[in-house]
């Protein structure tokens, strides 16, 4: 297509040089943009009005959009911007995301190239497209999109910044600022996309929460004990809890003042917990209503680790295995139940007896299932104050067991609490 003409009459009308608009208008028919619909773009990257005999699109409040819709305008707020690199067909590109806002609400975006926006910033986008990232809209700003300073600020009741503590965090949040001490770390070397490479991983905490943390760019401030505010992190799902990601493009920064943090973990409903969909670190009281077949005296895998039964290894087959001892325990406070799994250290201490008092008693009664049978006895129908790390996946909830002890809460008290959130 001879682009000459209508690149000379949208330099004319704009006032820009022909050459820069010609380039522009060829780039966006490389990408299969109607003609109208670039020159409109092209119009609104110089700030132009419209005109000609394409009006200007309004913009669209962000509770209106939905996946799979193209060329969308609108006013928004940039709430948050983070950068990272990402693998896209085979090559590398950093790419910049976060949250927009306005009035209505606020949606995640993903832009292609560098736009220049930063936090704060009131812009008018237009000709993103609309992709489902997460279950929810995304805005993606490619080569087509235009993007321009709004005339007037765009109000949203979105916090701008992106600084949070940890219990605000969740999976798919992107360039938000933490400070945090770092409770463990620890150095690893994976296979990476690009070899071997050397990571951090650890655990990290505030005054509200405890989370795990992987360094992908391994920076000398993150060390034991230390406090420091991290700036540009994003948050993915790690065995169904958050987990903070800090990238090449985060910015470490040591504090002078060490930062408080929690030593409980935050206490919930299992309904709450569950409907949380996964939580590194929490705490529930409830009373134990089954300990399940698979609990007491057992055999692993020495290659996985995975329970085995008559010797079989459901991923290495024929192995021979190791005693262990653990807890498979269903736990109820009246709002949901979860599968707590209990460890061989705490399993010991419920028993009463380490691994030799196990097996002496299985030989004894020439039956396995005599230990799990004493723990039934001494577990089913009381109330214990749980901590742990709860999982949620096509199975159901799993709370792996940390801290497990008798709970001396009133029984008064507890059941008007769950009548109270029951009612609520």
């Amino acid at each position: 297509m001879d682009v000459d003409t209508p690149a000379e009459e949208l330099a004319s009308a704009l006032g820009v040089d022909k050459q820069e608009v010609k380039e522009d208008l060829e780039s966006l028919l490389g990408y299969s943009v109607p003609l109208e619909e670039a020159k409109q773009s092209i119009r609104r990257k110089h700030g132009g009005e419209g005109g000609g005999d394409a009006a200007q699109p309004e913009s669209v409040a962000l509770d209106e959009i939905a996946p799979g819709q193209n060329n969308v305008t609108v006013s928004v707020r940039v709430v948050t911007v983070g950068t990272r690199t990402i693998q896209y067909q085979g090559d590398e590109q950093t790419i910049r995301e976060g949250r927009f806002g306005d009035e209505t609400g606020t949606i995640s975006y993903t832009a292609w190239q560098d736009f220049g926006f930063e936090a704060g910033d009131s812009l008018v986008v237009g000709n993103a497209g609309v992709r489902e990232w997460e279950g929810e809209p995304e805005l993606n700003l490619g080569s087509s999109t235009s993007v321009a300073m709004a005339e007037e600020p765009v109000e949203t009741a979105a916090e701008i910044g992106g600084d949070s503590n940890l219990i605000e965090l969740s999976p798919g949040d992107r360039g938000r600022n933490i400070a945090v001490q770092i409770q463990e770390v620890e150095t690893r070397t994976i296979d990476g996309r690009n070899g071997e490479t050397e990571i951090l991983s650890g655990v990290v905490a505030d005054e509200t929460a405890r989370l795990p943390f992987t360094d992908w760019d391994p920076h000398p401030e993150i060390d034991a004990d230390a406090s420091c505010r991290i700036e540009d992190v994003y948050v993915r799902e790690y065995r169904g809890s958050p987990s903070i990601n800090v990238s090449e493009f985060s910015v470490v920064t040591p504090l002078a003042e060490s930062v408080a943090v929690t030593d409980d973990a935050p206490q919930l409903s299992l309904a709450n917990a569950v409907d949380s969909g996964g939580l590194f670190d929490v705490e529930v009281v409830a009373n134990v209503l089954e300990v399940r077949d698979g609990s007491g005296l057992i055999e692993r895998c020495p290659e996985c680790g995975r329970a085995i039964q008559n010797d079989q290894c459901r991923v290495h087959g024929t192995v021979d295995g190791e005693d262990d001892l653990r807890i498979k325990a269903i736990l109820d406070d009246g709002t949901a139940t979860v599968t707590a799994i209990i460890g061989s250290e705490l399993t010991e201490e419920i028993y009463g007896g380490d691994m030799a008092d196990a097996k002496e008693a299985a030989r004894d009664a020439m039956d396995k299932g005599v230990v799990a049978e004493t723990i039934r006895e001494e577990l089913v129908g009381d109330s214990y104050r749980v901590r742990g790390s709860l999982s949620i996946d096509e199975y159901g909830a799993n709370l792996t067991v940390a801290d497990f002890a008798a709970d001396d809460t009133d029984p008064v008290e507890r059941a008007q609490a769950v009548l109270a959130e029951v009612d609520g």
